[in-house]
Parts: structure tokens; C-alpha cells; sequence
């Protein structure tokens, strides 16, 4: 560059403020993980789970799939390949994540039987490891959380739960439930250094979450956002926050027949997940419905198309990942995965298609788009909604390698 004009000591003072703003916003703004997200996490009582459960939820929910078939494809706009996927899903690996949960979803027992359904619990999470690709990827606990009364209690099972397991499992990670306040993130933090030291672990090998479930994990009292600063004080540990649909609900005093989370609190809190979460690697996960697929054909059919609606809002409003509570679940969940990337695959190949070759056709893309479009396909192919030869068939430049380096890029091209 020539006849520059700034004088050298206004362009040093520059640098001095600039870079240390550059070095800051690329430390708490990493970008997206490479790796695929979970499109959902199953949520089962520690008293139910045994090592053969994501098999026998695959069976059961392919049974449903199979007596339901006709809602499956209607569901799915009577394409029967996504109903076929579908189906193929979960035969082959149902579920993705997994929560064996003693807090909620468990209750209060004596301290002698949840001592035993925590080592439990630790010796199942181990084994999965070994099952793999026919067992979640990823799979932890939910202890209680870390107010006055439950601290005890979830402090121990999380630790016979290690016990039980020998160690951290490949893919481990445990949830925080009813985060109220960011100092209790820097009290995980702290715990999570004293098991890894107390069971010989590598540092930073141990992974939670934060359940967003009270209102002042998204507003705090000075006005600030709660969510924002525990994110930033948990990373690198912290991977995700999952939002609690019946306790956010009620804690804003929203009656039970409104309780949904489609209602306008959560998708408040959500937005604000997914603005503090944007651009840090920390994952954010819808939450649950409590209406399951039981009970007479008409009442089946009926919440099986509305928890498909159900997934089907939240993908469109960018959150891919939700709870599944029953087998049933497991259905409309990956039929709604299926559908929703496999409709949008041949857009988006033909628009990255383009970007990549430098042609403007009728859209003109930029770099955040087409990051954007690398983001459909790659989580399509994760999910089973299509393949990377069905892809490179619409546009041959889409290879998995080129999509890798447009999301290693932001989306920018070499020059």
C-alpha cells in the first residue's frame, strides 16, 4: 500500500487498542465445533436404564414407526424415503445422547439405593463405550444441582458415578441442573479440577452442561444477562445449555395447560441462550414435552404430530438439538431431522455450489451464508438425511473436504 496519509503514531496507538480486542474476541468467540451436534438427548430415570436400553427404545419406537407409518409419511409430506430413513435410524443407532438423570426424573430415595443406582449408572455409561455405534455417542448424568439442600447428595453421586465407571467414559458429560447465579459455575469448575485430581484424570477431561430452567439464569439482579457470563466462566469445560420447559414455565408462573415450549417465555429465554451462545462452541438444546405417544390409536397419532410440530419449530428457528422422553419420541424426532435437512439439501448444495464456483446466479452469497449452507449439509449427513454422494451429485465442488475448510474459514474463500 502506498501514499498512506495516517500518521505512524495514530496507526501505533491503533494496534495498541485493537489488538488486545482481537486477541479477546477470538478467545471467548472460537466459532462453531467441527464436530456434529447431537440432534437430541434422551432424559431416562436411573432407576429404569439398563445397558440394553437404547436397543429396546430403538425396538419399541420401531414398532411404533411401523404401526404408524401412514402419520410417518404424512408427517412427512408423503415422502416415504425420509419415513425409510427414519426407520433405518432406529434400527441402527437411535439415540445420539443420553442423560441417565437422578434429580428430577429420579426423586428422593434412601441414600443407600441412589448410592446404588449412581455406581450403576457409572458401570452402563462405561459399557456403551464398547457398543458403539449401537449406543449413544455421547452420555452422561444429571445429578441434583447445587443449592443448600441437594448439594450433598448430587455431589456424591456424581462421585460414585465415576467410581462406577472407572474413570471418565469417552464422551462423558454431566449436567448442572437449575442454574441460578454464574458463581456456581466457577463451583463446577472447582469441582470438576477435584475429581480429576482425586481419580487420577487428566486435567480438563471432565464436560458439563447447564440446565436453564429458572428465570435467573437468563436475567440477573444487577440486569445483566446470567447467561452470557456463565458461558465465558465455564469454557472451555462447559459444552452446552439445555433449556427446562416445565420448571422455566412454572418459576414465571405460567399455568400448567400453557406450559409448552412454544410458549412466548421460552422462546424468550431460547433467544437469549442462542445469542450468548453464538460463535462460543457451546451447544444449545430445546427441551421437552411431556405429552408421549400412549394410549389409544387416535391419542398416539395425535402426539406423534405434535411432536413433530413440535422439533419441526425448533429446527426452524435454529435449535437442533432437543429431549426426548419416550421411545415414541424417537419417531417424530429423527422423521422431523430426516425431512427438514433433506428438503433443504438440494437449495443449499446449488447455492454453495455456485459460491464456490464464483458465479452469482439469482442469489448472491456472502462468506456468513455460505457458512451457513456448509452448516445444512454437514448436519444432514450427521443426521442420515443424506448422503455426501447425494450431495456431490448437485454440485460436485461440495466435497466433504471443501466443507470442512469452508467451516475451518468462516465461510471466506482463498483469495
Amino acid at each position: 500500500m502506498t501514499d498512506q496519509r495516517l500518521p505512524a503514531d495514530v496507526r501505533h496507538r491503533l494496534e495498541e487498542i485493537l489488538r488486545p480486542v482481537d486477541e479477546d474476541l477470538a478467545s471467548w468467540f472460537p466459532g462453531d465445533r467441527l464436530v456434529a451436534q447431537p440432534v437430541h438427548t434422551v432424559y431416562l430415570g436411573a432407576a429404569d436404564v439398563v445397558v440394553d436400553t437404547p436397543a429396546s427404545w430403538g425396538e419399541r419406537a420401531g414398532e411404533i414407526a411401523e404401526g404408524t407409518r401412514d402419520i410417518v409419511v404424512d408427517l412427512a409430506g408423503g415422502d416415504t424415503v425420509v419415513a425409510d430413513l427414519a426407520r433405518k435410524r432406529l434400527q441402527d443407532n437411535p439415540i445420539e445422547d443420553l442423560r441417565i438423570d437422578l434429580e428430577d426424573g429420579y426423586g428422593w430415595r434412601p441414600d443407600s439405593v441412589e448410592d446404588a443406582d449412581a455406581r450403576r449408572a457409572g458401570e452402563i455409561l462405561a459399557a456403551w463405550t464398547q457398543m458403539r455405534p449401537h449406543a449413544p455417542r455421547s452420555a452422561g448424568v444429571r445429578a441434583k444441582g447445587l443449592g443448600d439442600r441437594e448439594r450433598d447428595r448430587g455431589l456424591r453421586t456424581l462421585e460414585l458415578v465415576l467410581d462406577g465407571a472407572g474413570g471418565i467414559p469417552d464422551g462423558f458429560v454431566f449436567t448442572i441442573p437449575k442454574l441460578r447465579d454464574v458463581r456456581q459455575v466457577d463451583a463446577v469448575n472447582l469441582l470438576c479440577e477435584g475429581f480429576e485430581r482425586a481419580h487420577g484424570l487428566g486435567e480438563g477431561q471432565l464436560r458439563f452442561e447447564l440446565q436453564i430452567e429458572i428465570p435467573q439464569a437468563v436475567l440477573g439482579p444487577d440486569g445483566r444477562a446470567t447467561l452470557a457470563e456463565a458461558i465465558h466462566r465455564g469454557r472451555p469445560r462447559l459444552t452446552g445449555l439445555h433449556y427446562g420447559t416445565y420448571d422455566y414455565s412454572a418459576a414465571c408462573g405460567i399455568v400448567s395447560a400453557q406450559q409448552s415450549l412454544a410458549h412466548p417465555v421460552a422462546d424468550h429465554a431460547k433467544a437469549v441462550m442462542q445469542a450468548a451462545a453464538a460463535q462460543t462452541g457451546v451447544w444449545i438444546s430445546d427441551g421437552s414435552t411431556q405429552v408421549v405417544p400412549v394410549g389409544t390409536p387416535d391419542q398416539i397419532r395425535s402426539a406423534l404430530r405434535r411432536h413433530h410440530a413440535l422439533v419441526l419449530r425448533s429446527l426452524e428457528r435454529g435449535f437442533y438439538q432437543g429431549w426426548d422422553m419416550h421411545p415414541g419420541h424417537l419417531v417424530t424426532r429423527w422423521a422431523a431431522v430426516i425431512g427438514f435437512f433433506r428438503s433443504a439439501m438440494p437449495t443449499a448444495a446449488r447455492r454453495l455450489g455456485a459460491y464456490l464456483g464464483r458465479r452469482s446466479g439469482d442469489v448472491i452469497d456472502e462468506p456468513a451464508t455460505a457458512l451457513s449452507l456448509a452448516s445444512v449439509l454437514h448436519r444432514g449427513v450427521a443426521a442420515g438425511a443424506f448422503t455426501a454422494d447425494e450431495i456431490t451429485e448437485i454440485a460436485p465442488s461440495c466435497t466433504a473436504d471443501q466443507l470442512t475448510v469452508l467451516r475451518e474459514s468462516g465461510g471466506a474463500l482463498p483469495s
